[in-house]
């Protein structure tokens, strides 16, 4: 009896030990990270500078992933992936909406630049720029003139539309357009442009445009025709 009785002891507890740190993983809250840049911090040198790029990715997107983690302690939403947050904005606190919009803004944003520009879109992202805005250079331009006219700090983006046709926007501050909120026009982020200042400050300055326009030599055509797509 003795020697059963130890047997069966000593089971349940390697059992145990084996259960419980995967059950304490479970009970652990879901948290954002900070996820690596794709390239180097100087990889989209000279279009953006190295110092830009990493106090942008290191300082405030990592504040943002950051003050978001804090924000949802003990709320349902801190279950939603990054991207089912944005549509549910409307719903919540402004510590939410402003880091949880930050967070996936720069998420979003880091994966749109490339250092093997500058380059062109092709397939069926192209033949809706040319059916929907009237070619790449009217793109631009439209871009341009949308990225310049936000006052103070915000975003510009280029989105699919619920119709499939393309449409170019802006938002304040860290607003996209995921986000069912007023004035917001809803649609699929293909293309976007970070136009606070920390993100060309040190570079140009007060130049905003100058920075507009050298974004275009770094923008990354292949992952906005993957997001068009729907992929």
């Amino acid at each position: 009896m003795q020697k059963r009785t130890f047997l069966k002891t000593t089971l349940t507890a390697a059992l145990g030990a084996a259960i419980l740190p995967h059950l304490d993983l479970l009970a652990q809250p879901v948290e954002f990270t900070l996820p690596a840049l794709p390239y180097g911090f100087a990889a989209l040198e000279p279009h953006i500078d190295a110092q830009t790029m990493e106090i942008h990715h290191g300082k405030h997107h990592k504040a943002y992933v950051d003050k978001l983690n804090d924000a949802l302690k003990g709320k349902p939403e801190a279950n939603l992936s990054l991207e089912a947050l944005q549509k549910v904005m409307d719903k919540q606190p402004a510590a939410v909406r402003n880091n949880g919009g930050g967070h996936y803004n720069h998420n979003l944003f880091w994966t749109l630049l490339t250092p093997n520009g500058p380059g062109k879109p092709s397939g069926a992202l192209a033949a809706a720029i040319d059916k929907d805005l009237g070619g790449l250079d009217a793109l631009k331009a439209a871009f341009e003139k949308e990225a310049k006219g936000v006052f103070g700090s915000g975003w510009a983006w280029l989105c699919k539309g619920a119709d499939g046709q393309l449409f170019i926007t802006s938002t304040p501050n860290q607003d996209n357009p995921l986000m069912p909120l007023k004035g917001i026009r809803q649609g699929t982020p293909i293309l976007a442009l970070d136009v606070w200042e920390h993100a060309y400050y040190l570079k140009y300055q007060n130049k905003r445009a100058d920075y507009i326009s050298a974004f275009w030599n770094v923008v990354n055509w292949a992952e906005c025709e993957r997001r068009f797509a729907g992929k």
